[in-house]
Order: structure tokens, then C-alpha cells, then sequence
């Protein structure tokens, strides 16, 4: 059984038991959450797609880690005027463990 859920203006595809990483989501560790919005459950060969969301279907999760992302480098060069900027970046991200898809 899996499900595609939508958090933080991405899709993810989880099953249960699965680690997720997902952009950084309120609560401590140990937290549980609930995912309400699902676009696509299926299970074995049935598969229940919403318009856009399904009502009555929720997956179940745990806050495992809080963390940061790699660093990315941002450059900025303009040619034959000195000018050059170097910044960098880092996006802060939510590990997830996914308990189960569960109506209601």
C-alpha cells in the first residue's frame, strides 16, 4: 500500500515504514503529524485518485530529525567590472517516518 501525499509544494510517494525527508515542518522531535492532504492511495491493484485531495484518508507520521540541507553556493560575476558576490545557503529540512494511511 503506498500514497502520494503533498507538503511544503512538493508531492512525495510514501508506504509505511518509509523515512522521508520533507521541507522543514513545525515540532520537535517525536512529534507525530498528519499529512490531510493526499492526492493517490493504492493498495494491491485498486487505486483511488482525488479530486484534487481524497477526503477521509490521512497519513500518519513521526518527527524523527530536524536538520539542515548541503550548502549551496550562490556566485554572482559580472565580466570586465570587478564586481563579484559569493553567498551561500542552507535550507533547513524534516525527517519523517511514516507510521501508516489510515481512513478518517
Amino acid at each position: 500500500m503506498y500514497a502520494i501525499i503533498k507538503t511544503g509544494g512538493y508531492q512525495f510517494r510514501v508506504e509505511p515504514g518509509m523515512k522521508i525527508m520533507v521541507p522543514r515542518l513545525e515540532g520537535e522531535k517525536g512529534t507525530s503529524l498528519t499529512f490531510e492532504d493526499v492526492l493517490l492511495v493504492a493498495k494491491d491493484d485498486k487505486v483511488v485518485v482525488g479530486r484534487p485531495f481524497i477526503e477521509g484518508i490521512k497519513v500518519q507520521g513521526t518527527i524523527v530529525e530536524q536538520s539542515k540541507g548541503p550548502k549551496v553556493i550562490i556566485f554572482k560575476r559580472k565580466r570586465r567590472k570587478g564586481y563579484q558576490r559569493k553567498t551561500g545557503h542552507r535550507q533547513y529540512q524534516t525527517w519523517v517516518q511514516i507510521e501508516k494511511i489510515a481512513k478518517g
